[in-house]
């Protein structure tokens, strides 16, 4: 695996999935043209990110994809893409989704699991939380995709690693949060070292794409970045501002972190399957 991945920080449009797509088209056009072979957008990026009961109206079945999406289809045969989404699924329950775009084809690849419902955030009002995270084949590699607050769940980011990814991508919208007196900007100091951090200790690459822009009397930092698979940041975007960045991911690096430090490839995950069995008994029990 060696290839140029582009990450486009961007501003979307609440509810107008035509306007989305177009800015969806013109950043992966950006993208191909620095030699990228993949894009990677924001949480929610065809959508907006309070849509609240649009939902409805903007849900994408991957299976019969609606024509707004067309352009973008078209764009994903010459650059893979992995964008933000409101997914309706099986069930006709909607979901907080990742799309992968590629050689014309969409596919689901990660249902947000922990949609959060606390302060500002209400997204368990409007999407089910998806049960399962898994890796997955791609013509790039193996990759695992997170949305937003499932990389503040700690066994989420271990088991795509444990599940054979080697880039770990993050779609995010994560609203600005001003306060006291601090000299920087906190949630981008509080997020790029949870990204080094899970970079580093599973040995991978953790690439992160937050948005931009104001939505619904919410601003949206941006920060996006690409950590290596040694907890160095081999890109980052500014604040505030739409921006494509592009790093060079090459396997040869995850090799290389896991020969130098081995904790990933000593990890037991059979010993912390059986202690989570027990503590689960135990917590039934009490």
């Amino acid at each position: 695996m060696r290839f140029r991945l582009a990450v486009a920080q961007t501003d979307a449009v609440l509810g107008d999935l035509h306007r989305n797509v177009a800015r969806h088209v013109e950043a992966a056009e950006r993208a191909r043209a620095q030699g990228a072979s993949c894009v990677l957008f924001p949480e929610l990026s065809l959508t907006g990110y309070t849509v609240r009961d649009l939902n409805w109206d903007l849900a994408i079945r991957p299976d019969d994809p609606p024509a707004a999406l067309k352009p973008l289809l078209d764009v994903s045969r010459g650059i893979m893409v992995l964008a933000g989404g409101v997914e309706e699924g099986e069930g006709f329950g909607m979901h907080n989704a990742a799309f992968l775009l590629d050689g014309g084809v969409m596919r689901t690849v990660h249902r947000k699991v922990y949609p959060p419902t606390y302060g500002l955030f209400e997204e368990m009002r409007y999407f089910s939380p998806g049960r399962t995270v898994r890796a997955f084949d791609t013509r790039l590699g193996r990759f695992g995709v997170l949305v937003c607050e499932d990389l503040w769940h700690v066994g989420l980011p271990y088991l795509l690693a444990r599940d054979g990814a080697r880039m770990i991508a993050v779609l995010v919208a994560s609203p600005t949060r001003v306060g006291g007196e601090e000299p920087e900007l906190q949630a981008r100091v509080i997020n790029h070292e949870h990204q080094r951090t899970y970079a580093r200790l599973l040995s991978v690459y953790v690439a992160a794409c937050n948005r931009v822009g104001y939505e619904d009397g919410v601003n949206f930092w941006g920060g996006s970045a690409v950590m290596g698979p040694d907890g160095e940041a081999l890109a980052r975007a500014a604040d505030f501002d739409e921006e494509l960045i592009v790093a060079d991911v090459d396997e040869a690096a995850v090799r290389r972190a896991r020969r130098f430090s081995r904790h990933a490839l000593d990890d037991n995950p059979d010993l912390i399957r059986s202690e989570l069995e027990r503590i689960a008994r135990q917590e039934r029990d009490a």
